[in-house]
């Protein structure tokens, strides 16, 4: 099962040395990167590095979930990729530029190969599904069962890149531009089952108030976390996507308010002004269970090394 991931920040595939950087600066996952952050050139030389910071994290000790953005298939490169990655210590791909569930089959199959091959437990490899085509967005329901690999849905948003392109949007801070598509990235995800979609990215790396509005407005969508570009946004998508101290506090007092109630005969209360029944206690009790599965909220430090890859 897929571990929920308030930040996954990019590290180029290449740049090993800045693994441990990235761990050490606090975030819930790592997405080393093999395609648009590694020039032509240097591919080879980042599929054998990302094999050996796969290698000497686990070997550290460190869990810290591990996921890989492979080339996409249209560019011939995903198998190479995939026989040089998929290791033990992986826990998956990101799939970039997929058009439909056909991609996400083929993928599969490549992955199914390469697991039995290298040793890695089979089925295990989960994938992220990259939702930056007018295509993926258009099928993203399907993709999100295309099959049982399918971890979450990765709503790319980036200004001027593949997405913008794709589609033809023009990006804006507020993101009306892109609220259609990201609402429908959570509806795809969530009705296949997925708990933990994750949205980005940030780009202007000097607009701090602005990242944090970002995050902020994709929460409140229903996003889990965000994938990001810049270890300086890491505190603040590990803050806005957990339970503030208030949330936690707010729930629990309904919750106790509510078996009060329910001691002495009712199935409803008014609390904090509000009415309140069995469904909203459900929504409490989930509130407080995801709060315990992300456990320490404090922010850790922030280290300014790695270079912004966009989607």
């Amino acid at each position: 099962m897929m571990r929920p991931l308030r930040s996954l920040l990019f590290v180029p595939g290449h740049r090993g040395t800045w693994v441990e950087k990235a761990i050490a600066a606090g975030v819930d996952g790592l997405l080393l990167d093999i395609e648009d952050s590694v020039p032509l050139d240097l591919k080879q030389q980042a599929r054998e590095e990302v094999a050996r910071s796969i290698t000497r994290v686990r070997a550290s000790g460190s869990d810290i979930p591990i996921y890989v953005r492979v080339n996409a298939l249209e560019t011939g490169m995903s198998g190479d990729d995939i026989e040089t990655v998929v290791i033990p210590g992986l826990d998956g791909l990101s799939l970039p530029k997929t058009y439909g569930p056909d991609d996400i089959v083929r993928f599969d199959a490549l992955v199914t190969h390469f697991e039995r091959r290298n040793g890695v437990e089979p089925g295990s490899i989960q994938f992220i599904c990259n939702l930056e085509t007018a295509e993926a967005y258009a099928n993203c329901d399907k993709m999100a069962v295309a099959s049982p690999r399918v971890a979450t849905l990765f709503a790319g948003t980036a200004r001027d890149a593949d997405v913008s392109r794709s589609i033809g949007f023009q990006f804006s801070p507020e993101g009306t531009e892109t609220l259609y598509l990201r609402s429908k990235a959570i509806l795809a995800a969530r009705a296949a089952g997925l708990d933990f979609p994750i949205v980005g990215v940030w780009q202007d790396l000097a607009d701090h108030e602005g990242a944090r509005r970002f995050s902020q407005q994709n929460r409140q969508l229903g996003f889990r976390g965000q994938v990001l570009i810049h270890p300086s946004h890491i505190a603040v998508a590990n803050d806005v996507f957990s339970p503030s101290a208030f949330e936690v506090a707010f729930y629990a007092g309904m919750i106790e308010a509510f078996e009060k109630a329910v001691a002495n005969g009712a199935a409803a209360v008014v609390y904090e002004g509000m009415h309140v029944d069995y469904a909203h206690i459900k929504t409490a009790r989930e509130v407080l269970a995801y709060d315990r599965l992300l456990g320490d909220r404090a922010a850790d430090p922030v280290v300014e090394t790695v270079s912004p890859v966009a989607s």
